[in-house]
């Protein structure tokens, strides 16, 4: 049975039983608490649903089905075995204060089962797992005996709150479930044993195909405190697992769904765990484009770019032509690999040199994943720890610099902030090469997504003076400089003609930050306190987004790093 079919049978099945059809929510969520309190994807069918399940009312009613995008990443070390994707479809339907047990297991066998309109698996391949009780909620006996009805009870298994209890983070709706497992061996397993059941689960002998949850708790602060004002029910299974059993074959990404991207992944790389990643990876990230996702180094844009660059590494680069694909999409993930390509090509001389992974990241803008990767790969090992306490001491020292110079200019020491903080000094320098050197600092604020930068002019800058800004520094990242500092005496610091202000009252030592191989020739050298990358090839694309009057003689530029 083919994805398709499986769609359109599953969304009928459910309206003919007064369920109205939804469409999907995008991967994008609002700015609200979420699965494992996140805000970034929809990682859940349910979860656009969650303040319907919470009582409000939905315009479409009380019985609802869609197939929903989802996207999660938690478990991205597991994508390439037979079942983990990033991105995922979930069949889901839902009963809002309307239908409980016993017409949601129904329904369930129904699907699972019926040849006409379901799916028409073997009942007797079905085995069924059931909340067994705990300090939060009873034994769900009541699942039990409905389940009773429809397949024997030594195939159905009572076990806890890991695998039979579903829940919204700390915060939301939550309640036991039931879940199917179907048995795909090719002579059928028979009857099994709490514990065989268990052992075939592990060695992927059995596949988990639905799940019904009886949502009537509501959690706050990780702890159940009562019943929710409506019982519900959120059912649902993942398409690419459905489909491979449906498909009767060993993996997701021999069906339909994936085999169109595995012939040609199958080019990009040798080995065939590789080509999955590839496969998923790409797959991801054009449901993330088409949401209306741009690479960036922050939130969803930075699990773009991760996606994207995790492709880059497993096909040495090289330019993945999709001629089906839109314009739209491919040109964003081409643009991404050609950009990071320049980071791989660095810094992969540098890690066959031996550098450790926090001068790789610090840098070379070498990501710590990836250097995990290639280890790994290699058979090799690094101390994980020694990297981690490096990071923590440069952010403590960045966080010294911030507090001594920049209390109303920095936001955090996180590595963004600090690119930011860097590209600054860059923007000064560019925009004394352009504009002439009456141009002198007027204040700046940084965060995490922008930096925004103050400066004495008299006029709005032309589209051609941001253009040859823009040029200019990106010309001084694409080149790598060292990022260096000098600490010098105040009369000695003068003497430098580094940029500082005439009104700011030093001590009798001065820190210098400069950009270049040496103090004399830098292209950039300013009193600072820090902190800065120690490389400008790490920071990234840099875009003027804004450029405004503040006041009289003083104009304001925002920009980005991309």
């Amino acid at each position: 049975m083919k994805s398709e079919e499986i769609r359109q049978r599953f969304l009928a099945f459910f309206e003919k039983r007064g369920h109205k059809i939804i469409p999907s929510a995008s991967l994008v969520t609002p700015n609200e608490k979420s699965v494992t309190n996140q805000t970034l994807f929809n990682s859940a069918g349910m979860q656009p649903l969650i303040p319907y399940l919470l009582g409000k009312p939905h315009p479409a009613g009380r019985r609802l089905v869609n197939v929903q995008k989802c996207l999660r990443t938690v478990d991205i070390d597991e994508v390439g075995d037979t079942t983990h994707a990033t991105f995922f479809e979930m069949l889901g339907n839902w009963s809002l204060g309307d239908y409980f047990k016993e017409d949601a297991i129904k329904w369930s066998f129904e699907l699972l089962t019926d040849e006409k309109e379901g799916f028409g698996l073997e009942p007797k391949r079905l085995y069924v797992t059931i909340f067994e009780g705990d300090k939060n909620a009873p034994r769900d006996i009541e699942a039990f005996e409905i389940w009773k009805k429809y397949i024997p009870e030594n195939r159905i298994y009572f076990l806890g709150a890991k695998s039979n209890w579903w829940e919204a983070g700390d915060n939301g709706p939550c309640g036991p479930d039931t879940e199917m497992f179907y048995d795909v061996t090719e002579d059928g397993l028979g009857d099994l044993t709490k514990e065989e059941f268990l052992q075939a689960d592990k060695k992927r002998q059995v596949t988990e195909i639905w799940n019904d949850v009886f949502m009537e708790y509501e959690k706050r602060d990780g702890k159940v405190i009562g019943k929710l004002p409506q019982k519900n029910v959120d059912t649902g299974a993942g398409l690419e697992r459905l489909a491979m059993v449906l498909q009767n074959v060993g993996n997701i990404y021999e069906t339909d769904i994936f085999l169109p991207l595995m012939v040609k992944t199958k080019k990009l790389a040798n080995d065939l765990r590789s080509q999955r990643i590839i496969a998923d990876h790409l797959r991801a990230s054009a449901a993330l484009i088409a949401d209306g996702v741009q690479p960036s180094n922050t939130e969803r844009g930075y699990i773009l770019r991760r996606l994207i660059r995790r492709v880059a590494m497993k096909t040495n680069c090289q330019m993945i032509d999709f001629s089906d694909w839109p314009q739209s999409i491919k040109g964003v993930v081409r643009e991404e690999m050609e950009k990071f390509k320049k980071t791989i090509d660095r810094g992969m001389k540098e890690f066959e040199k031996g550098v450790d992974p926090f001068l790789l990241f610090t840098s070379y803008g070498f990501p710590i994943e990836l250097t995990m990767e290639l280890v790994k790969e290699r058979g090799l090992k690094i101390d994980l720890e020694k990297f981690e306490a490096a990071m923590k001491k440069h952010r403590e020292l960045s966080r010294v610099g911030a507090e001594q110079k920049f209390k109303g200019g920095l936001i955090d020491e996180s590595e963004q902030v600090i690119k930011y903080h860097t590209a600054t000094h860059l923007l000064h320098q560019a925009l004394h090469q352009v504009l002439g050197d009456q141009v002198s600092q007027k204040g700046s604020n940084i965060t995490a997504e922008r930096l925004r930068f103050d400066f004495a002019h008299s006029a709005k800058l032309s589209d051609e003076e941001k253009n040859k800004v823009e040029e200019i520094v990106n010309k001084k990242i694409s080149e790598n400089l060292p990022v260096q500092k000098i600490i010098l005496s105040k009369d000695e610091a003068l003497k430098t003609s580094a940029y500082h202000s005439f009104n700011e009252k030093y001590g009798d030592e001065i820190s210098i930050y400069f950009i270049g191989e040496n103090l004399a020739n830098a292209f950039s050298k300013e009193f600072c306190g820090g902190p800065h990358m120690a490389r400008t090839g790490i920071l990234g694309k840099f875009k003027i987004t804004k450029e405004e009057a503040v006041a009289a003689g003083v104009r304001r530029i925002k920009a980005v790093l991309e």
